[in-house]
């Protein structure tokens, strides 16, 4: 095993202490743990090129907390933002991130724990919402580069199907509305920490404003790649039990449902481009959901 890696030499204000390393993103940031005025606290050292991008995400957190601060469904308390240190500090919020509690609940759990997920995030943009034109175009040559990206053939092969049928759900979206907030940006079932009763949202950085059904389809693929589907039923490669709860958490529009929500499920698909590394049962699983999203989305694309 490797030494861990050296705590930065920062110069902290009074009250400020960093006592571990959790994570080094080459060229974007470091995230570290501590403490802030006596509370347990996340460190977060941006790199100067994503300086600006990290002012933008403390603005982010300061606007959601007041929002976000109930019983059930919160996010990390911001703390401080230091930006002379590019440096902000977080509350470590405590609870288990909640794919890893459904690995360890028992299976007929795993559903009714994952309905507070739909209504956390339905909390999150429901202070933002509104409707503009859709513009699907920008998503799928997003898509497409990706899709070139990808090192297996099998999956390579499901992805351009998945590409063509998407094209032709982007024309049936084009000149339409699509409803839009500003989400996550990131969010999946490792973002959210349960600790009893309550959820708590963490690493926002990424929010923007976007269409919603980006963010809900972000989280049923995480976990149709990982194998977890609690209903047993899938439908475009998802859990189809859980694709209803968001629905009815959105109160999703038929249009939503059957075509702005299965085109970002094709979009997050492509957009999570496999390595070599990745082992083999990812990679049976993402293979599986995939060849299911595209046999669903075809069926879709000819209504």
């Amino acid at each position: 095993m490797s030494d861990p890696a050296p705590l930065p030499e920062l110069t902290l204000p009074e009250g400020a202490e960093i006592t571990e390393v959790l994570r080094l993103v080459p060229g974007k940031r470091a995230v570290f743990a501590g403490h802030w005025r006596g509370r347990a606290a996340i460190f977060r050292l941006a790199e100067p090129a994503t300086a600006e991008m990290q002012a933008r995400e403390w603005q982010e957190a300061r606007r959601i907390w007041p929002y976000m601060q109930g019983a059930r469904f919160r996010v990390a308390e911001p703390l401080a933002y230091l930006p002379d240190l590019r440096l902000t500090v977080m509350e470590r919020a405590p609870g288990t991130p909640l794919l890893q509690w459904l690995w360890q609940a028992a299976p007929e759990a795993r559903l009714a724990a994952l309905d507070p997920a739909a209504q956390w995030l339905r909390r999150y943009t429901d202070v933002s919402e509104s409707w503009t034109r859709a513009m699907p175009e920008g998503w799928l040559a997003r898509a497409a580069r990706c899709a070139e990206a990808q090192p297996f053939a099998r999956l390579r092969a499901i992805e351009a199907d998945i590409l063509a049928v998407l094209a032709r759900l982007a024309a049936h979206i084009r000149g339409t509305e699509w409803r839009v907030a500003i989400c996550h940006g990131d969010f999946h079932p490792n973002n959210l920490l349960r600790d009893g009763a309550c959820l708590t949202g963490i690493d926002t950085g990424g929010s923007a404003q976007m269409p919603v059904c980006r963010d809900v389809a972000r989280f049923l693929m995480h976990l149709a790649r990982r194998g977890m589907a609690p209903s047993g039923r899938t439908w475009c490669g998802v859990d189809d039990a859980l694709a209803t709860r968001f629905t009815e958490a959105f109160a999703l529009t038929d249009a939503e449902r059957g075509l702005v929500l299965p085109f970002f499920l094709g979009i997050d698909a492509l957009s999570r481009v496999e390595t070599r590394d990745t082992p083999p049962r990812r990679l049976h699983l993402a293979e599986t959901a995939y060849a299911a999203l595209r046999n669903d989305l075809e069926r879709l694309a000819h209504k």
